[in-house]
């Protein structure tokens, strides 16, 4: 099925329910919107701040302590 004749078939059918029911299809809707969006927004975050030169600065920062200066290392295989 094509999206216009899914649309048109889902209208006809909201057509025949009563108002409780098409405000429920209507709130459901909101909600679907509503996931879709927050979806974008997610997938939005990281692409901006890894597009951003915000923090560019740091490149040129110069390392201010080594491996040398640390009391006690991690180890992992504990």
């Amino acid at each position: 099925m094509d999206r216009q004749v899914l649309i048109d078939s889902t209208v006809n059918k909201i057509r025949q329910l009563p108002d409780a029911k098409i405000k429920e299809i209507n709130d459901f809707a909101d909600f679907l919107l509503s996931k879709i969006d927050d979806k974008i927004i997610q997938e939005g975050i990281p692409k901006l701040t890894s597009d951003s030169k915000a923090f560019e600065f740091l490149k040129d920062e110069i390392d201010l302590y080594t491996l040398n200066d640390l009391k006690e290392k991690y180890n992992e295989k504990r």
